[in-house]
């Protein structure tokens, strides 16, 4: 234990290379910076100052001109020539003498010979990798997977450091040389400019100093095991370990008070010993404090540290506000929340006591927090009506339903006091208000629950444990602020500017975020090196070694025996074919789903399938998709929608069990009409079989002893649907979840729906328009004259010319739940039974239905019979883009 004032911190031991030699790289040497072969030699100089074989460059190399850089100490000038390590430093003269530091060498004229010194620098080479030092020479620009140091499967943590004494050499003034010319040597492995002195002339001694180069440290990091979040005393499977009691203990007293367990890993730096202190900064907190070194610990060994104070949030100035007034609307209670819209936004705000309906009341929000225009909406038919909001006191977001009722509110810009004290007379804003559904009843057609994860400290620092369960939405509560490094990187005013963007600009803002959490070059990072024919276990056991801090830094992907640099090429492909190999049904882990062979659902008998590490290759996917969204890469699999709407944080509602399972769905709806359900002879138990054994499970503890009733059916209906939404397969959901975690902040997801999400993981399909068309088919009022029909031509011309690829991407999710297109084309879509059904467009009434309609299950849209085709590309676009954000259908 290790304190600072009265705060203790506890420290856990928890190196993952303790064990293992640490192994060093030894690259080729790039030709920015000297020529091939060329090495620091072994051997030493009587003065003690190691000597360096001084390689020329052969003759016609180019001539940097000089720069000036800044002065240093000694009256030294560096500075890069080049893009290399090149210097100019000033010499100071030095009298002959036999011994001393070792000479650098001017280069040679055209008359050199390079034959004769590749063959020298070659000898050179032998010479430095004999000795069992890492190579100080090696750039940081040229790896190679079959170099000393990486010559196996795995993740290296990649360092470079610059430690030690500055190199001393003596270098002879070239003739021709004035007093404060600049002339080049080659002193060992790097070009040097100097400064000729005031007092020095051509054939003088000069002795320079350069600073250590650095030196590049490749880590073979262990994996990391997960550890199971059970505590009832269950044993562990899929690759989990159980929590130990130390763990147990941190996550039992951070519940308690009702926070989030969080411990960081840290490395003790250099010539640290046992009782010594030294300063840690945890960027994702934004912490920075003072820890002691624990007595068994020591320069280099990573420990884990309990942070002995809360996070501290970034200081805000004081926000200019703005003052709203509003109309508490008929029907609402004291202490009942209910929406409205003020100056565009839609903000949640709590009715006071003692206010009744019809009396004014004022609430204030900051400035720089008011958007206008802007409402953040997420309604729609698929989510049952319930829409994200804003909450006035935290400005956290919520789920709500709402009952919608118009009253009139009024704002007033409170400029320049802070404090909000102030309201001018002029108060003309209108906005609207409504009532929040309080949902104390159950009701089939509304109820919805979202995810709720709770994150946990694991066995080892690297790999988070945590909890997953359904919710009421409206329970549902998100950050809208997301801090790192003391820096405020989001707002909700900037979610709430960019919600209404395009995809493009979303996913642009999205990666700007990214990049402000990316890791510097300069921290280090990470290679990940695999063989091509073991590809899915090697970067399995590579990426599963990384923790939280690794997961956000540069990546470079090396195949071993294959010369190949990686420019983004061979990490495209490395996603493209680890993906391709998980989400293959044939591996176990995931299936196709029934209702759309181009989705895939997680086999919930995938334990039997990989029975001891099924779980880990869930976790490993979870990083992989979150990996690829931070790096905007692509990934060959698309999920049901259910999952994007887990990782998400959406609603879930009987209608994704109906996308998932229709007759099932239609069996529960069944219920909610009967008047008797005695005869049906139901209980709390639902039976499953597996490789041919039937077995019950129970949906609630005890539920084989208790009979379904009128009134408890809707626990019932609601113990089903967290059942085939999440505890059917909650293990490999809650791996999935945390290691999608571990680099993507939830916060900066809340401007996605989940077809966004879909596109953007999946890529924009190829879609062959004609297969298309050829293979649709048609109903109501177009089945007699079908592609012949007015409103068909205008339908397939807006598709085909006027819809870009991303349009016609969401047409596909809208009419059939997914953009995926089948291998074999169109004619082949399947339907929710698993039989064929092509894409139908259904003609309708204009009087019966406004919009364009949707019918996944059946991959038909139903189309109101319009009179213009300028009405129908309105009109099908707004049913299109706003079906998921913030359009109600109905």
């Amino acid at each position: 234990n290790a304190s600072r004032s009265a705060a203790s911190t506890s420290f856990t031991n928890n190196n993952p290379a303790a064990g293992q030699q640490q192994q060093q790289q030894q690259a080729p040497v790039s030709n920015r910076h000297t020529y091939p072969g060329m090495r620091i030699s072994s051997t030493s100089t009587a003065g003690g100052v190691p000597s360096a074989s001084l390689g020329a460059p052969p003759s016609g190399m180019p001539t940097i001109p000089p720069r000036m850089g800044g002065g240093t100490a000694a009256g030294m000038q560096y500075m890069a020539a080049g893009g290399g390590p090149s210097l100019v430093v000033r010499g100071s003269t030095v009298g002959a003498s036999s011994g001393g530091p070792p000479r650098a060498s001017a280069p040679p004229g055209p008359e050199s010979n390079l034959s004769s010194l590749l063959r020298s620098a070659a000898n050179s080479s032998a010479s430095s990798n004999s000795n069992t030092t890492t190579n100080t020479s090696t750039p940081p620009t040229t790896t190679s997977a079959c170099t000393s140091g990486t010559g196996r499967p795995g993740a290296y943590a990649v360092t470079r450091t610059t430690t030690g004494p500055g190199q001393v050499y003596r270098v002879t003034v070239p003739p021709g040389v004035r007093p404060g010319a600049e002339f080049t040597v080659h002193a060992g492995p790097r070009r040097v400019r100097v400064r000729c002195p005031p007092t020095s002339r051509p054939g003088h001694s000069l002795q320079i100093t350069l600073p250590p180069e650095p030196t590049t440290h490749n880590q073979l990091l262990k994996m990391a095991p997960l550890t199971s979040s059970e505590t009832d005393g269950t044993t562990p499977g899929g690759g989990a370990v159980p929590m130990t009691a130390e763990v147990r203990k941190v996550n039992q007293a951070a519940t308690e008070s009702g926070g989030t367990a969080q411990t960081f890993l840290v490395t003790i730096p250099p010539n640290i010993y046992p009782g010594m202190q030294f300063t840690v900064n945890v960027p994702d907190a934004g912490q920075r404090f003072m820890v002691t070194c624990p007595p068994n610990a020591g320069p280099n060994m990573r420990v884990r540290i309990v942070p002995p104070t809360p996070p501290r949030e970034e200081p805000m100035a004081a926000p200019t506000t703005q003052v709203f007034e509003v109309t508490v609307p008929a029907g609402v209670r004291p202490n009942q929340p209910f929406t409205l819209m003020a100056n565009g936004q839609r903000v949640l705000v709590t009715c006071p006591p003692n206010v009744v309906p019809g009396q004014r009341i004022r609430f204030q929000l900051p400035v720089h927090q008011v958007v206008g225009n802007i409402q953040l909406s997420y309604e729609s038919e698929k989510s049952s009506g319930w829409c994200r909001t804003v909450r006035v006191n935290d400005l956290k977001f919520q789920w709500v339903r709402m009952n919608k009722k118009e009253h009139k509110s009024h704002n007033n810009n409170n400029n320049g006091n802070n404090n909000g004290d102030e309201t001018k007379e002029d108060m003309n804003n209108e906005g609207s208000t409504n009532i929040i559904d309080d949902m104390k009843t159950f009701d089939f057609s509304k109820a919805a629950y979202v995810r709720k994860l709770q994150l946990l400290e694991g066995n080892d620092a690297r790999m988070r444990t945590g909890q997953v369960s359904l919710i009421p939405a409206q329970e549902a509560v998100v950050e809208s602020r997301l801090v790192y490094n003391n820096k405020t990187l989001l707002s909700y005013a900037d979610i709430a500017n960019i919600q209404t963007k395009s995809l493009e600009e979303k996913t642009s803002w999205f990666q700007s975020i990214c990049k402000e959490l990316l890791a510097d070059w300069d921290d280090g990072h990470v290679k990940i090196v695999v063989r091509r024919h073991s590809l899915l276990n090697d970067s399995v056991d590579a990426v599963m070694s990384l923790g939280r801090e690794d997961m956000r830094k540069r990546w470079r992907i090396e195949f071993l025996g294959e010369p190949g640099i990686d420019a983004g090429g061979v990490t495209r492909e490395w996603f493209q074919l680890l993906t391709e190999q998980i989400f293959d049904p044939d591996f176990g882990l995931w299936l196709s789903s029934v209702n759309n062979q181009m989705c895939m659902t997680i086999n919930p008998a995938s334990n039997i399938s990989c029975p001891d590490d099924h779980l880990v290759y869930f976790r490993f996917l979870g990083r992989i998709l979150g990996r690829a969204l931070f790096d905007r890469q692509l990934v060959k699999g698309h999920m049901v929608r259910h999952l994007y709407k887990h990782l998400l944080g959406w609603p879930i509602t009987f209608e994704d069990l109906e996308a998932q399972d229709e007759e099932y769905y239609n069996s529960l709806k069944k219920f909610t009409t009967m008047e008797d359900l005695s005869m049906m002879c139901l209980d709390f138990t639902i039976t499953e079989e597996t490789m041919g054994v039937r077995r019950d499970v129970e949906l609630i503890p005890g539920g084989n002893m208790k009979e379904v009733t009128a009134e408890n059916l809707p626990q019932y209906l609601e113990a089903n649907l967290k059942y085939r939404m999440l505890d059917r397969t909650k293990p490999q959901i809650t791996e999935l979840l945390l290691g999608f975690f571990d680099i993507v902040p939830e916060q900066a997801l809340t401007v996605f729906d989940p077809n966004e999400l879909e596109l953007i993981l999946c890529g924009l399909p190829t879609i062959d328009m004609n297969d298309w068309i050829t293979n649709a088919i048609y109903s109501g009022y177009f089945e007699l004259k079908g592609r012949q029909d007015k409103v068909v031509e205008w339908f397939w011309e807006v598709v085909k010319d006027e819809f870009d690829q991303e349009m016609k991407a969401r047409l596909l999710q809208f009419v059939t739940g997914t953009s995926g297109v089948p291998t074999r084309g169109f004619s082949v879509l399947q339907g929710n039974d698993g039989n064929i059904k092509k894409f139908c467009i259904n003609g309708v009434s204009r009087d019966q239905y406004c919009y364009p309609r949707a019918h996944t299950c059946f991959n038909r849209i139903d189309l109101p019979n319009y009179s213009s085709k300028k009405e129908l590309y309105e009109k099908l676009k707004a049913a299109i883009t706003l079906s998921s954000v913030g359009f109600d259908m109905e």
